[in-house]
């Protein structure tokens, strides 16, 4: 069999926004979300090439210094197989250094084209998929929801990252604020968390990670108890006063809010589509930032790639 992807080949991936920690569930909880970064890859003679419509148009680079054509180029070489020249097309709808993934994102569209063009070459599994996302992404819980969907609780062991792919209850309606004039990220966030903190502080996160779980799953009507941190927010608030305004104002509004990944994004977490429109109205009334509300669903397929018949573009 051969080992070289033929010219022509093209597949098409879609790729999920994420939320990461929830709350309380830091470096460990993450769930994927009906916003969709789509790419189509078909194999030329070369170069590589990206073309970027929507989200980092103009911005994002386009040569093979590309997040998305390194990752795809490090599945070929996890697998000694041949590097293949690419012309890539991404629509990307998901905001850049705004704490939904959008780095975990390029990474597993990369990924996943490269499952796609090694499809009857070499076979990629689950597990497979997640430790080379993990490797590259640094830590799992952007990148398994990304791959996997769902709500996801994300580990590493010795014998590398884990994952868990849970079913969020049909009543939890998520709404994200996005502010439009702001970034941050993620290694300016961490950045700003201590070595070590209060031993009353990691048993207060324990009791309401576990909480979270049962409220996603089974009692959206916790929410709002469940989403309490005290392990990595409040470090990072000096770096976003307007985002954790809003988190306060909603959340003293009797909104389950957090901050979205490393932010600056806000995550509301509602039981109602009702209750959720009313948290769009509150932010809506914040006249110190202008915020993009976003009123999405979990996303419980994650990525998905499709090969293409020759000569089938999208």
């Amino acid at each position: 069999m051969s080992t070289s992807v033929p010219v022509g080949r093209q597949v098409h991936v879609k790729v999920p926004a994420t939320t990461a920690n929830l709350g309380p569930g830091f470096d460990t909880l993450g769930m994927a979300l009906s916003l969709y970064d789509e790419l189509v890859a078909t194999v030329i003679d070369g170069p590589s090439t990206v073309e970027v419509h929507g989200v980092g148009e103009g911005v994002v680079a386009t040569d093979e210094s590309n997040l998305v054509l390194q990752s795809m180029a490090a599945v070929f070489a996890e697998f000694d197989v041949p590097v293949p020249k690419v012309y890539v097309k991404c629509d990307n709808r998901i905001p850049h250094g705004r704490g939904m993934g959008s780095s975990g994102a390029a990474i597993v569209g990369g990924i996943m084209i490269a499952k796609g063009l090694l499809d009857g070459i070499v076979e990629i599994d689950a597990q497979g998929l997640l430790n080379i996302a993990t490797r590259l992404e640094g830590h799992p819980d952007n990148v398994a929801p990304a791959l996997f969907g769902g709500l996801s609780i994300a580990w590493t062991t010795p014998d590398g990252p884990q994952h868990k792919k849970l079913t969020v209850h049909r009543g939890v309606s998520p709404l994200v604020a996005v502010p439009r004039n702001i970034t941050m990220s993620t290694k300016a966030a961490r950045d700003l968390q201590p070595d070590t903190v209060p031993h009353e502080d990691a048993v207060f996160n324990v009791s309401r990670s576990a909480l979270l779980i049962a409220a996603l799953i089974q009692s959206p009507e916790l929410l709002h108890a469940a989403t309490e941190d005290k392990l990595h927010q409040d470090y990072r608030a000096e770096a976003m006063p307007e985002t954790s305004a809003l988190v306060r104002r909603l959340r003293d509004a009797g909104f389950a809010a957090v901050v979205s990944g490393a932010g600056p994004s806000v995550l509301v977490l509602t039981d109602d589509p009702v209750e959720r429109a009313r948290a769009v109205d509150i932010v809506e009334a914040t006249a110190d930032t202008a915020w993009e509300c976003l009123a999405l669903a979990v996303d419980f397929k994650g990525a998905t790639v499709v090969v293409l018949p020759d000569g089938v573009g999208l």
